[in-house]
């Protein structure tokens, strides 16, 4: 929940109210996966920004503080909603693939995957979107130079910061990878070994890459000494980046995908997230199976219900999602009612449905997210990754970038699971300057009364947190709870559920278990939400990080704002 803290304006302990409804947020808000984002993204909008200058210092600071997680060698989604025309968009940040790579990139002469080539080093990243998407938000929807917005992460960049538990968990699971490249091992490691807690991370080279992009927009990364200094170093170890790759990345304006479920309007991420079309298919056939057989009649019902609406959006994933500017993919049809009465009417209420191999591997769980609300109303919802933990472990010299994996989120070869355990098919196939299939899913579900911004990271997971948050805030009750909720989770194959500790009780497990289902415990926590709840009926505004991680959320009064009491 929001937690007070010092500085301009009125700072809130839980909530702000106003004596009368506004058509106006009565605050401004800022939930993020790391506290120097939230305080970096609140003192933007204070300074004057909106919440679109704060989602570019947001983003820019997480790339420096979470290198595990996202960075300017990533990309992301950020969903927009401007207050004054009511627009929502998406900016597609998405990597692409390189134009040298083609479809059996990672396969070997007898036609199978090369072990860890999708994952480590230089030939397992795509093309960065993120640089791109900052500089387009900035220039289009922004209202501070861009110069500005960035000053937070060059600081931090140049400054340091210190290592916290999960960069040192984080930093030894790809240690090996780390080490393989001198420039990244360099930059995250202390003389070969994983930092101390307290240690001080400085990222010079970074941060001279960011004042590049800061002076000269999009040209100080795709084109000039950083963009031959990226090149290079990739082509030198093995990858097959070119000049060319970089001054031809695009940003993409698109679209969202818009859903109703019980009187919301659920707006998310549309392709190549995979996002927005299975959380409407999911919700569309919640209201079928609501219609025809009533309220769930106990909680193995109603966990039973999820995971066979979770199946059928994941087959659906596996099998017709992909880039659109690539291929054809049947988004109106997908989304629409009558299909997913059509799927829902295949559930049967008793048994669980065998998840058959497809004819035919997710993000990485340490994706980042953050949602945003300033006091005219615009808002951000916005996911952002690199995939693995610390990407692909490469860092082309004297450039600070991190480069991303996310190549391994093509289908490598068709109809086999990828590192985190997704089948794809051809729709998802690697091609020349293609964007790779994503499940980020960054939402806005709204209501006459109520707002909710969130979103989380957790690789193949991220649809389906998403789909518990969306369900939690129609519910209603407190916003700390929804992110702390225990969790679980069906992706179609592996056929189980997977969850955390807590999420099922012992007789809901044995009900599931006689019903067909197979339980899987999660070894760990999944996801990182970050969350805020506009009440417009109320006149309030909360904010909520997941206790899974280190962020923190506030809310905050902008002395002569248009959403101050």
């Amino acid at each position: 929940m929001a937690e007070g803290r010092s500085g301009d304006g009125a700072s809130l302990d839980t909530q702000a109210s106003l004596t009368q409804v506004s058509p106006h947020p009565p605050a401004m808000a800022v939930a993020a996966a790391h506290p120097a984002a939230t305080d970096a993204g609140i003192a933007i909008m204070a300074a004057g920004g909106n919440a679109f200058d704060a989602a570019v210092a947001v983003s820019a600071v997480l790339a420096v503080v979470e290198p595990y997680s996202s960075g300017i060698g990533g990309g992301g989604f950020w969903l927009l909603h401007q207050a004054g025309n009511g627009r929502d968009l998406m900016i597609d940040g998405r990597e692409r693939a390189p134009l040298a790579a083609h479809r059996d990139l990672y396969l070997d002469a007898s036609g199978e995957l090369m072990a860890g080539a999708s994952l480590n080093g230089p030939l397992a990243a795509g093309i960065p979107g993120e640089p791109a998407a900052l500089v387009h938000i900035a220039e289009h929807y922004g209202r501070l130079p861009l110069a500005k917005s960035l000053a937070p992460a060059i600081r931090l960049a140049r400054e340091g910061f210190p290592v916290d538990a999960i960069y040192r968990r984080m930093a030894a699971w790809r240690l090996d990878v780390l080490l393989a490249s001198p420039a990244a091992a360099a930059q995250f490691l202390d003389d070969g070994e994983v930092p101390e807690l307290g240690a001080m991370i400085r990222q010079p080279d970074l941060a001279l890459v960011l004042e590049a992009i800061a002076a000269q927009g999009r040209a100080g990364f795709y084109a000039g000494p950083v963009a031959q200094a990226l090149v290079e170093g990739v082509r030198a170890a093995g990858g097959i980046w070119s000049l060319e790759d970089l001054s031809s990345y695009q940003v993409v304006e698109r679209d969202p995908i818009v859903g109703r479920y019980q009187g919301w309007e659920i707006v998310s991420a549309a392709p190549p997230s995979s996002g927005g079309v299975a959380l409407v298919q999911m919700l569309g056939m919640l209201e079928a199976l609501e219609a025809r057989l009533g309220p769930a009649s106990s909680a193995a019902d109603r966990v039973h219900r999820l995971v066979e609406v979770m199946r059928r959006a994941y087959r659906d994933r596996a099998l017709y999602l992909g880039d659109p500017d690539q291929v054809e993919v049947p988004v109106e049809r997908l989304t629409h009612p009558f299909y997913a009465a059509g799927l829902a009417r295949g559930i049967d209420p008793t048994q669980a449905s065998p998840s058959l191999p497809l004819a035919t591997g997710p993000e990485g769980p340490d994706t980042t997210h953050f949602s945003i609300l300033d006091a005219e109303g615009n808002r951000v919802a916005a996911t952002l990754s690199i995939n693995y933990p610390f990407g692909s472990g490469f860092v082309p010299p004297a450039t600070g970038v991190l480069l991303n994996d996310e190549m391994d989120d093509f289908s490598s070869q068709p109809g086999v699971p990828n590192a985190y355990g997704l089948v794809g098919g051809e729709a998802n196939a690697i091609a020349p300057g293609k964007r790779m299939l994503s499940s980020m899913s960054p939402t806005f579900a709204t209501s006459e009364d109520a707002v909710v911004i969130l979103g989380t990271p957790g690789g193949s997971r991220i649809i389906t947190m998403v789909l518990h948050g969306i369900l939690a805030a129609i519910e209603g009750g407190d916003p700390r709870d929804w992110v702390a909720a225990p969790r679980f989770h069906h992706q179609y194959l592996p056929d189980e559920i997977l969850f955390e500790a807590d999420a099922l009780e012992a007789a809901t497990q044995s009900e599931l278990i006689d019903r067909g289902h197979r339980l899987a415990p999660a070894a760990d926590d999944f996801g990182n939400m970050q969350l805020i709840v506009w009440d417009r009926a109320a006149g309030t505004v909360e904010a909520a990080s997941d206790p899974r991680g280190i962020g923190s959320a506030e809310v905050r009064v902008q002395q002569g704002s248009a959403g101050t009491p």
